[in-house]
């Protein structure tokens, strides 16, 4: 064995194993879990070699944001339009997002500055830009939509029972709309759909609005 190699390198260690395994943990136990050395039990090896492919807390709490984007990059060059491109990167960042709620307040106040996902977002600027749109007003866009749905799922992570609901929606019990017909009415036909019809219909409105500019 080389003496210049660790025992976290000869264990095959690697920056994305240590990133899912972060990602892992936060899962189950919460974002207040996150340590060097509870990532190394994880991974079986000691907290000291993991400094090796992560700087630092701050740099794994980047890689966590990260992990999320990857998992949603968008899939314009796939898309037959950039609008149905975009709808479909909205979509599944609503999934994965809500497959990993303990991370939510990670992605709301964390930018997602690594080196990694600048990648996914020039990949996606060169699909709109070939779509005809300057890449500037291309940026805008996918701001616009990460913000939508990160926005959206942090109102549905500050719910008053912390769960949130499986299709997106957040339901409002029928105790508290006693007063209020018109809501009561609205709501009712909501909980009809399993899908999440406000979600959708915020998308679409919001990918028109692209579509007159």
């Amino acid at each position: 064995m080389s003496p210049n190699r660790t025992r976290g390198q000869n264990a095959g260690l690697t920056r994305q194993a240590i990133l899912q395994a972060a990602l892992t943990l936060a899962d189950r136990d919460g974002l207040k879990a996150l340590s060097m050395r509870r990532i190394g039990q994880e991974l079986g090896v000691e907290a000291m070699s993991l400094y090796q492919h992560v700087a630092g807390k701050d740099a794994l709490l980047d890689g966590l944001v990260e992990q999320i984007f990857a998992q949603a990059a968008p899939p314009l060059a796939e898309a037959a339009s950039w609008q149905e491109g975009l709808r479909e990167y909205a979509r599944t960042l609503l999934r994965v997002l809500l497959a990993h709620p303990n991370v939510i307040p990670l992605v709301v106040s964390r930018p997602a500055i690594t080196p990694q996902n600048h990648r996914l977002m020039e990949n996606a600027l060169h699909t709109l830009r070939a779509a005809g749109l300057p890449p500037e007003r291309a940026l805008d866009m996918l701001y616009a939509v990460t913000g939508f749905v990160v926005g959206h799922v942090a109102i549905l992570a500050g719910g008053r029972d912390g769960h949130l609901p499986a299709t997106g929606m957040q339901a409002i019990p029928e105790q508290d709309l006693r007063q209020t017909p018109l809501l009561a009415q609205a709501t009712r036909s909501r909980r009809s759909s399993g899908s999440d019809p406000r979600f959708d219909f915020a998308l679409e409105a919001m990918l028109r609005g692209f579509d007159t500019l």
